[in-house]
């Protein structure tokens, strides 16, 4: 007997939606309510000045703060040297959106779980299934078969059902076949005649 719970939350059930949903919907009022300091930062990329080495500096600030005096560490730089150190910094007022981050890798890890839960089925669970569908089906063969007493007349059966279908796709193969030589012929008298006629 199937599992209850199997159909209801199939990833394309309204209920299997609706938990998707509702999950998101969580996800996104969680970080509305608390705006993470990590999305926002001012990135400072200051080159190499006389003895200071070059350095990148990152400072989680406002935009309108985002520049050279607010962000980089100017206690190893001598005063008369700031101006001039910091014109040849390059500070960049960088955002991101955490939420649509965990959002995308959430769908991804849903995805990757439910293509692993499907290997699991067609390697443990669908052969088990063939197996019990087969052997019922040989029972039910055997039921009708009651004076044969020959254990392999089944597969005997099963042997020439195969052989014949091989014989029905080699038909349908040369018939294929015979198909393109016919039309590589048309194809061949059409431009000669094309070529006789011009």
């Amino acid at each position: 007997m199937a599992p209850r719970w199997g159909g209801l939350l199939h990833p394309g059930s309204p209920l299997g939606l609706a938990c998707l949903a509702l999950s998101a919907l969580l996800l996104v009022r969680t970080a509305d309510a608390a705006k993470n300091s990590e999305d926002v930062r001012c990135k400072c990329i200051c080159p190499p000045y006389k003895d200071i080495p070059g350095h990148i500096y990152n400072r989680n600030i406002s935009q309108k703060d985002c520049d050279c005096l607010h962000v980089v560490e100017l206690m190893s730089v001598r005063e008369p040297d700031i101006e001039a150190y910091c014109l040849r910094c390059e500070c960049k007022y960088e955002e991101r959106s955490s939420v649509t981050i965990k959002v995308t890798i959430i769908i991804y890890l849903s995805i990757l779980g439910l293509l692993l839960l499907y290997m699991v089925y067609l390697t443990l669970v669908e052969p088990i299934l063939k197996r019990r569908l087969f052997g019922h089906s040989q029972l039910i063969q055997s039921d009708d078969d009651v004076g044969d007493h020959q254990p392999f007349a089944n597969a005997h059966d099963v042997l020439a059902r195969s052989r014949s279908r091989a014989n029905v796709l080699n038909k349908v193969e040369y018939a294929q076949q015979r198909w393109k030589l016919q039309v590589q012929e048309q194809r061949k008298s059409v431009f000669d005649r094309h070529v006789v006629l011009s």
